[in-house]
């Protein structure tokens, strides 16, 4: 996954549009002849973001009609569109599923113009009403909530007080990751701080072992972060005998001592939605987008590392945020003293959006 800015106003200008928040529960697909073809950028065992997607297709499996093709490891090329088009005509698939950011433009684009009987959806929220084509369209998840409920638990399994994070790029929905935890801590733990290291990019396995560690040396005795595929992460957080909590997917095999949960997308709620809506020749909504309030994320199974205040405390905050509880309580200020939040705004309010600060209690800087 690569760079992605989005705005919410787009996402919640309206139903008309095209817009579907999901609700929670996931529909269950009529019999029928649905192929759906699903493309990685990496592998589907990475422990992160493309095995978070894997994941959902596997459950889609288990719907009667229902069946899938899935490439792995095609680049954000022309490599891409090969691919898609293969799946089109040789598999005969009915929507195609582009799970890397680099997929949308021009490469989907371009296929769904050519292809217009099939429907072509994206995981980023990059799809607009007024440019792209109608059989085209995205899906997005706010994981900035799980990670708020890994704060809750991280911040009752310090002993330190200090929490790590490891972080690709300073921008808005990173942010808003590192924030949302944060807050989290702090709700269950006000003398909880959090220390962000950023390696610059979203793959770089060995600056985030020396972040990790860096960040262990300082104190932090609970490890998180923002990376594409955290197994790095987890692992030598681990060896080093610190606690963590997970991102994008599941990573509590690879912590069996210190895992406490983690943040994970839950995409097959939207993926099981489309097969339903294909299988009962129903149009399939543009944008889709939520958080728990929706069914569209949640939090990894508690490891060895969550004591049961953590879980307790875990499990009431998720109930909140499915309520509609918000996270973002102001007035809050950043770490250079300057009030940034002036006011409450509910989960999905569009000005989270505009992201661009370390709130106070991270240690760290964007620039």
């Amino acid at each position: 996954m690569t760079l992605i800015r989005f705005d919410r106003r787009e996402l919640l200008k309206g139903v008309g549009a095209g817009l579907v928040v999901a609700g929670s529960g996931a529909r269950v697909a009529l019999a029928a002849d649905i192929m759906i073809g699903i493309v990685y950028v990496g592998p589907k065992d990475d422990f992160g973001w493309n095995q978070a997607h894997a994941v959902a297709v596997k459950a889609l499996k288990t719907l009667p009609g229902v069946k899938t093709v899935e490439e792995e490891n095609v680049p954000e090329t022309d490599a891409c569109a090969k691919t898609m088009e293969s799946m089109v005509n040789l598999d005969a698939a009915n929507i195609i599923l582009g799970t890397s950011f680099g997929y949308f433009d021009p490469f989907m684009i371009d296929l769904a113009k050519k292809y217009a009987k099939v429907e072509w959806r994206h995981a980023a929220p990059l799809w607009n009403k007024d440019k792209h084509p109608k059989n085209l369209g995205s899906y997005f998840g706010y994981l900035n909530q799980a990670h708020y409920v890994d704060g809750v638990a991280a911040g009752l399994a310090t002993k330190s007080n200090k929490l790590g994070f490891v972080a690709a790029k300073p921008i808005s929905i990173v942010l808003s990751n590192i924030n949302s935890f944060m807050l989290g801590a702090r709700s269950t733990n006000p003398k909880a701080t959090v220390q962000v290291i950023f390696t610059g990019d979203w793959s770089l396995p060995v600056r985030e072992a020396e972040a990790v560690n860096a960040l262990i040396d300082a104190g932090n005795d609970v490890i998180t972060c923002h990376v594409d595929g955290p197994k790095v992460v987890i692992e030598t957080a681990e060896k080093r005998g610190a606690k963590t909590c997970g991102h994008n997917s599941d990573q509590s095999p690879l912590a069996p001592k210190g895992f406490i949960t983690g943040a994970e997308y839950k995409w097959e709620t939207i993926y099981k939605g489309y097969a339903t809506d294909l299988a009962g020749g129903k149009p399939l909504p543009n944008m889709v987008a939520g958080g728990y309030e929706a069914d569209m994320v949640r939090n990894s199974p508690f490891g060895a590392g969550a004591s049961e205040e953590s879980r307790k405390a875990a499990t009431a905050a998720i109930a909140g945020l499915r309520a509609g509880k918000p996270i973002y309580v102001g007035p809050l200020k950043d770490n250079k003293g300057n009030i940034v939040i002036d006011k409450t705004y509910t989960n999905l309010d569009p000005f989270l959006d505009q992201m661009n600060y370390l709130l106070e209690g991270v240690n760290g800087s964007i620039t």
